[in-house]
């Protein structure tokens, strides 16, 4: 009686290579730094350069009313529209309907 006993090893080798494969594919889509994760990044980075974009033409806004009410430059219609929004000022020659 000659019988071979069947070899365990080869299976357990690639059940655990395969194991570790699907854990690699699974860190590499998923995982800390996979690809859900840098889509998440690109598009969070996005929306930050749309917001700086947005946030430097106000500041330029800003910067172009203050010089347009500095000393060296003093625009009198400008002057004259600030005075109105921000004191509540009327002429007397204007209607004032609320």
């Amino acid at each position: 009686m000659n019988r071979k006993r069947p070899r365990f090893t080869p299976v357990i080798f690639y059940a655990i290579a395969g194991t570790f494969g699907v854990y690699l594919t699974f860190a590499a889509v998923q995982g800390e730094y996979g690809l859900f994760r840098r889509i998440q990044i690109d598009a969070d980075a996005a929306q930050l350069r749309d917001e700086r974009d947005r946030l430097a033409a106000d500041l330029a806004v800003l910067e172009n009313n203050t010089r347009r009410l500095s000393d060296q430059y003093l625009d009198l219609d400008l002057l004259d529209q600030q005075a109105r929004d921000v004191l509540g000022y009327v002429r007397g020659d204007e209607i004032v309907l609320r």
